[in-house]
């Protein structure tokens, strides 16, 4: 049964998700967008009250991290058997919200990265000692003919700052490691971009597996870098998520692992595919969703 699809927002990922979706057409019927813009050639819904008249079947939650949690909220009320995706991160900070009637997911696409499950493999029975994660680029480069200053991402009000817009490595490392146990937490404004949120954040601690984790995340690294390095009994591994290879060193041997061809859109792809097909496997649920929330929050607390 092909279904009718529902997006709120229509900022950069709102577009991104409705340009996905709308080729997935063996799966969808009709594609609607909530929002105030043009949204041609997709069908515009102007007022959330107007929702009960499509009857979606899903929806996706892709507006601004600060307004996540009263729509979540307004269609847990409104609707009941519904499939929902909210874009990372799931809250500003951690809500209480009990989702009884729907099943809800959050939109930690990385998942579904080749590379992140390659590794989610290779170290599945391997005593890992340490695990340093990097990520950084420079934010007025993020989005093509905006200025980054009107972001969300430049505003703590929308929910912007690399703390949740960077949690993808938060996410991942949990999807592969376990809980995070938090030792030292760094999270400043340290460059001179025009924002009013943090832009650099350093943590380091302990997995429940007694992995030592060391996360930098940024906004001012002019060249793009995404990188793993892990070091175990018998192996350690160099991941580089930009130039998709993994170097491996195993036993003494050495591998490579390449996806070529990988593009940007592959990861949210197999994500849609796989809640549209039911797969929820690798999907991050919405009790995960609300685990990660519980640490951001102790990220702010051990930064102050």
């Amino acid at each position: 049964m092909r279904k009718k699809i529902l997006i709120i927002g229509y900022g950069s990922i709102g577009k991104r998700h409705a340009y996905i979706l709308s080729k997935k057409n063996k799966f969808i019927k009709n594609i609607y967008i909530l929002t105030k813009q043009n949204c041609k050639p997709f069908n515009r819904v102007s007022d959330f009250k107007k929702i009960n008249l499509i009857n979606p079947d899903y929806i996706v939650i892709s507006s601004p991290t600060s307004r996540h949690y009263k729509e979540l909220s307004l269609l847990e009320k409104k609707f009941s058997k519904k499939l929902i995706l909210v874009e990372k991160p799931l809250f500003s900070k951690n809500e209480k919200l009990n989702i009884k009637k729907n099943k809800v997911f959050v939109g930690y696409n990385m998942r579904f990265n080749p590379l992140i499950q390659f590794i989610k493999n290779k170290i599945k029975n391997k005593k890992i000692w340490s695990i340093n994660i990097f990520c950084g680029s420079y934010l007025p480069n993020w989005r093509k003919g905006r200025d980054y200053r009107f972001t969300s991402s430049a505003k703590k009000k929308l929910g912007g700052g690399v703390l949740l817009d960077l949690s993808h490595e938060l996410d991942y490392i949990q999807w592969l490691l376990g809980n995070i146990r938090l030792e030292n937490v760094v999270s400043k404004k340290l460059s001179d971009l025009k924002i009013d949120t943090d832009d650099f954040l350093s943590i380091s601690g302990l997995t429940n597996k007694n992995t030592r984790i060391q996360i930098d995340l940024n906004y001012f690294t002019r060249k793009t870098t995404r990188r793993i390095i892990i070091d175990g009994k018998n192996i350690s591994i160099d991941a580089d998520l930009i130039q998709n290879k993994i170097f491996i060193n195993e036993d003494g041997k050495k591998n490579i692992f390449s996806k070529k061809n990988f593009h940007r859109n592959y990861t949210y792809q197999n994500m849609h595919q796989s809640l549209l097909k039911k797969n929820f496997n690798v999907c991050c649920t919405y009790k995960e969703g609300k685990k990660l929330m519980s640490l951001i929050d102790k990220i702010r607390v051990f930064s102050k």
